[in-house]
C-alpha cells in the first residue's frame, strides 16, 4: 500500500462520515423534525456540503490520487477503491464551494415549499423555486459534461447510476414504451375474464399493520439491532449500513399496499446492511448505484414477495395477524390481488407493468426540460398528455400529477430511469437466482427468505463498488442486461404461464 493510497483512504473515511451525519439529518427531515426547523436544517446540510466539498477538493487530493495511481502495487479492491475515489473526485471539483452551498440551499428551499404546493395541488406556488433548482442543474450538468467528457444528462446520471449510457437508456425505453401498452392490455383483458379480487375489508389498526411489517421484515433477514421502521410522507429507506432507517406509510382501511412498501424499503436496507464492512466509509464500498439499489428492493417486493409462493404464505400470515378468515384471505385471491393490473395515476401505487411507463414519461420530461425543449410552466400540460399516450389516463390536478414525487424539488435529476433499470435488473438476478438455488420457491412459501438473501450477499451485496453495473450483472446472471428477460417474467405472471 503507498503512502499516498493510505493518507487517501483517511480523507475518504471522514468524508464518508460526514456523509453518514448528513444522511441522518435527511432522515430526521423526513420524519421526526417539526415544520419550523427547515430553515434552521437547510443552513446545517449546506454547511455540510460545503465542507464535504473543500475536503475533496482541496489540492492535495488531486495530487495524492496522482501520486497514487502513478505508484500502482494495489491490490484489486484498493485499485478499484482509487477508481471511485478519482470519479468522486471529478463530480466534485467541477463545482466550486458557492456553486455547491447554492444548489444545496436552493433544493432545500424548493422541496419545503414542494410539501405545501402538493396537498393543495398548486403547482404555481412551487413553480419559482423549481425554475432556480433547474437552473443549477443544468449549469451542474454542463459543468460535469466538460469534466467527464459525455453528454450533459450522462454527467447526471453519473451520480445515480455510475457509468450510465444516455443512448443506451434511450434505446431500452423506447422498447419498452413500444411493447408494454400492448402487454398491459392483453393482460387487462386476460383478468377481465377473471373474478375480481377481493379487497380484505378494515380497519387494520396501524400498530397491528407495522407489527405485521417487522415480523415480515425479520424473516426476510433485517436486523432491528442495526435498524428501524417509521413513518414518512415519501416511503424510503436510508441510514448507514449500520443503522438502517426505513419509513413507510399506512392506511387504516388497506394494509395492502403500505406493506408491500415496507418489503420494497426492506430490499433496500439488507443491500446497505450487507455492504462489506471492511469498506465502510470507502468509494469502494458503498452500494453500486440506483439501479443496482432498486434491483434489490425490486428482486424482493416485485420477484419475491409478489411470487405466487410467497403469497400463499402472506395469505396466511397477515389472516392470522389481524385474526381474520374468509374468501379475501385465500391463497388465490391473495395472488389476484397482487397481480391487478390497473393503471393509476401514482407512481408509488402503479402495477408492474405500468409502472415502467411512469418511469419512461418522467424521463422523457426531465430530459426535454433539461434542453429548454419543454418550459417549466407547461410541465403540467405536457405530464398529462403523457399520461393520456401512456395509459389512458389525465390527472384530474397536479396533486396526482407533476406534483407527486419530490425527486424534482429536491434536485435529483438524471435519477428516474434508476427505477427501471432496476426493474429489469431485478428480473435477471431473480432468474439466476432460481437456477443457482432452486430451493428458494419452495422457501418463499414458508416465509424463509435464507437461500435468496445468501445468493445476494454473495453476488450483489458484498462486491459493493468494486465493479460497474454491466459487470456485476454479467458475473451474477452469466449475461449482459437483456430487457427480453424483464418482458417474459411479465408476459408470464400477466398473460399466462406458456407467455413467452
Amino acid at each position: 500500500m503507498t503512502v499516498s493510497y493510505d493518507w487517501l483512504e483517511a480523507r475518504f473515511a471522514r468524508l464518508g462520515a460526514l456523509s453518514e451525519a448528513s444522511g441522518m439529518l435527511h432522515w430526521d427531515l423526513s420524519v421526526m423534525m417539526p415544520s419550523g426547523g427547515g430553515e434552521a436544517r437547510a443552513e446545517q446540510l449546506a454547511s455540510l456540503s460545503v465542507l464535504c466539498h473543500e475536503l475533496l477538493s482541496e489540492r492535495a487530493v488531486a495530487e495524492q490520487l496522482d501520486a497514487a495511481e502513478a505508484a500502482g502495487g494495489l491490490d484489486t479492491w484498493q485499485a478499484a477503491n482509487l477508481v471511485e475515489m478519482r470519479r468522486s473526485w471529478r463530480h466534485e471539483t467541477a463545482l466550486d464551494a458557492r456553486f455547491v452551498e447554492a444548489y444545496s440551499k436552493a433544493c432545500h428551499a424548493c422541496e419545503a415549499v414542494w410539501r405545501e404546493a402538493r396537498p393543495k395541488a398548486d403547482f404555481g406556488l412551487v413553480l419559482p423555486h423549481l425554475e432556480e433548482v433547474v437552473r443549477l442543474v443544468r449549469e451542474e450538468a454542463a459543468r460535469k459534461a466538460e469534466a467527464f467528457g459525455c453528454t450533459p444528462y450522462e454527467a447526471l446520471l453519473d451520480s445515480y447510476e455510475p457509468g450510465g449510457s444516455e443512448a443506451e437508456i434511450d434505446s431500452l425505453f423506447d422498447r419498452l414504451a413500444k411493447e408494454l401498452p400492448g402487454l398491459l392490455r392483453d393482460a387487462r383483458e386476460r383478468q377481465a375474464r377473471q373474478a375480481v379480487p377481493l379487497v380484505p375489508e378494515g380497519p387494520f389498526p396501524i400498530a397491528a399493520q407495522e407489527q405485521l411489517g417487522r415480523r415480515l421484515m425479520v424473516l426476510a433477514g433485517f436486523d432491528f439491532a442495526h435498524g428501524r421502521l417509521d413513518v414518512s410522507l415519501h416511503p424510503f429507506s436510508g441510514g448507514t449500513p449500520d443503522d438502517v432507517r426505513v419509513t413507510t406509510r399506512y392506511e387504516e382501511n388497506d394494509f395492502t399496499s403500505s406493506l408491500m412498501g415496507v418489503m420494497h424499503e426492506t430490499g433496500h436496507a439488507l443491500y446497505e446492511r450487507g455492504l462489506p464492512a471492511r469498506w465502510r466509509r470507502q468509494p469502494v464500498g458503498e452500494s453500486r448505484g440506483m439501479g443496482i439499489h432498486e434491483s434489490q428492493s425490486l428482486l424482493m417486493e416485485m420477484q419475491a414477495c409478489r411470487s405466487p409462493e410467497f403469497l400463499a404464505f402472506l395469505s396466511r400470515f397477515s389472516a392470522a395477524a389481524f385474526g381474520r378468515s374468509g374468501p379475501a384471505w385465500t391463497a388465490d385471491n391473495f395472488r389476484r390481488l397482487y397481480h391487478w393490473v390497473q393503471p393509476g395515476c401514482i407512481r408509488v401505487e402503479a402495477d408492474e407493468v405500468s409502472y415502467p411507463l411512469h418511469v419512461i414519461l418522467r424521463t422523457r420530461l426531465e430530459k426535454a426540460i433539461l434542453t429548454d425543449d419543454l418550459q417549466l410552466r407547461d410541465l403540467p400540460g405536457a405530464w398529462n398528455d403523457g399520461m393520456q399516450a401512456f395509459l389512458g389516463l389525465t390527472p384530474p390536478d397536479d396533486r396526482l400529477g407533476c406534483l407527486q414525487d419530490i425527486h424534482w424539488y429536491d434536485g435529483a435529476w438524471g435519477y428516474f430511469p434508476t427505477y427501471t433499470l432496476g426493474a429489469m435488473i431485478a428480473a435477471q438476478l431473480f432468474q439466476a437466482a432460481l437456477s443457482a438455488a432452486p430451493e428458494i420457491p419452495g422457501q418463499l412459501a414458508r416465509g424463509d427468505f435464507s437461500s435468496l438473501q445468501a445468493w445476494l450477499r454473495r453476488t450483489v451485496h458484498e462486491k459493493a463498488s468494486s465493479r460497474f453495473s454491466h459487470v456485476l450483472i454479467e458475473e451474477a446472471s452469466g449475461k449482459p442486461l437483456d430487457p427480453a428477460v424483464f418482458m417474459t417474467h411479465l408476459r408470464r405472471r400477466y398473460l399466462g404461464a406458456d407467455a413467452a
